[in-house]
């Protein structure tokens, strides 16, 4: 009895998902890794509420949603970053009208392991070791032990809004890198395991993943400056200096189901699905 039970659940859902993409209302969203589990929380209580309909949500990168978005294979483009020029130019070539949306605020966290005694760093001491100018730990109080640079994949809006805030400062002229020992991860959580299991390892993502199991460091615009904890509060009031907007992307004006699904995002109820996903809420 309880096998049949849940294999006439399976059917009912199958059936619901062909149900729902006869209808058009199968929804496909595709872009930042650090907003995957926002944009899933979204999607599971959205379903709750509206069981006829199906979304789909996948990471891959910022660059990987805009790309998506303007080859038509997906409704939704999540972004950590601003679309490009280019990127813009392409999709118009291609018929295509990018529309943003800002849905929440990030704080990007800079993570070591806890057993690492280095607890506080300014803006351009990270400037100095993700560009590999400092290389070993006792550079910056902790041990004599080389440092080890975890950083996103270039197509990753994190890679490069921190490339831009933190290694460019902001300078629109400054051609800085990452160093070229860095080591290139594809996703937030393979650097939050690195960083785990590895005591010289540095790395950066939304501080939706910090655990116990790395420590976050406080950061400070400049040595007269307060160092600040990547929390939410301090990311409300610009107090910690690497905090980001995060956006979703339309072809046009959103429309129907999509339009439907980005309401509820926007909703109360979606903004504090914002907030509990330890992002901060736009509204």
């Amino acid at each position: 009895m309880f096998r049949k039970s849940i294999l006439v659940l399976i059917l009912s859902l199958v059936l619901g998902l062909i149900r729902s993409v006869a209808a058009g209302d199968a929804i496909q969203i595709k872009g930042s890794d650090t907003m995957v589990n926002l944009a899933q929380a979204w999607a599971e209580r959205y379903m709750e509420k509206n069981p006829a309909e199906f979304i789909a949500v996948t990471g891959g990168g910022s660059g990987t949603g805009f790309s998506s978005l303007i080859s038509g294979t997906c409704d939704i483009a999540m972004s950590s970053r601003n679309i490009k020029e280019k990127e813009i130019a392409l999709a118009q070539k291609k018929g295509k009208n990018p529309n943003e949306i800002k849905v929440g605020l990030d704080g990007l966290a800079v993570v070591v392991s806890p057993k690492n005694p280095v607890s506080r760093l300014t803006l351009a001491q990270l400037a100095g070791i993700f560009s590999g100018r400092i290389t070993n730990w006792k550079d910056v109080g902790g041990v004599d032990q080389k440092i080890v640079i975890l950083s996103r994949e270039v197509n990753s809006g994190t890679h490069v809004y921190f490339k831009e805030h933190v290694l460019r400062g902001n300078n629109p002229n400054s051609r800085e890198e990452f160093a070229p020992s860095a080591l290139m991860l594809p996703s937030s959580q393979a650097i939050a395991d690195e960083v785990a299991s590895n005591p010289s390892a540095i790395g950066y993502y939304g501080m939706g993943y910090i655990s116990p199991k790395q420590k976050a460091v406080f950061v400070a615009k400049d040595e007269k400056s307060e160092y600040e904890e990547p929390i939410i509060s301090n990311v409300v009031s610009g107090k910690y200096p690497i905090s980001r907007p995060l956006f979703i992307y339309t072809d046009g004006a959103p429309q129907g189901a999509v339009k439907k699904f980005i309401d509820y995002a926007l909703s109360k109820e979606g903004q504090e699905i914002v907030l509990q996903t330890d992002f901060v809420p736009v509204k």
